[in-house]
């Protein structure tokens, strides 16, 4: 399975279309909070549509009580702009974890630092900063997906 990990969210739009790719992918989702708005939200009833309720959720108090029940190893990939390697490069298997930070800042520094080797990037032309988080978790998951139904 796959398992999208979104840390601190803030926009519940971008979390109701990713929850609605996620059950589309056959895929988990885990939200690590603060969350910067309520799971009932109009903003993701909207993007999430009728789908949300039938999402594979599981939401955590912090990121440190998902890491004493997910211990990070070579299957946690971590997504920033400040990666060297591209997502398109890394082997991936059917139990990865894909980690995404939060919309105004990415993923916390301290996080990047501890896990180099595991950074990931899209890359991004003509001087952009960063794509849309939904956009992002897309292009990630089916690069799984891809990868798989390969093996």
């Amino acid at each position: 399975m796959i398992n999208i990990v979104l840390v601190e969210p803030r926009i519940p739009q971008n979390t109701g279309n990713i929850g609605r790719l996620a059950l589309a992918s056959n895929a988990r989702l885990h939200l690590i909070y603060p969350l910067g708005f309520t799971l009932d939200s109009k903003g993701i009833k909207r993007a999430g549509m009728d789908y949300f309720n039938e999402v594979d959720l599981i939401k955590w108090d912090s990121l440190e009580s998902f890491w004493e029940e997910n211990k990070i190893n070579e299957n946690h990939f971590f997504f920033t702009t400040k990666a060297n390697k591209n997502y398109f490069d890394a082997t991936f298997n059917d139990n990865c974890f894909l980690y995404f930070g939060r919309e105004d800042m990415g993923l916390d520094n301290k996080i990047l630092q501890e896990n180099k080797d595991k950074l990931l990037k899209i890359p991004m032309f003509n001087n952009a900063r960063s794509l849309n988080l939904s956009n992002s978790v897309s292009i990630a998951v089916y690069e799984v997906i891809r990868q798989l139904s390969y093996k």
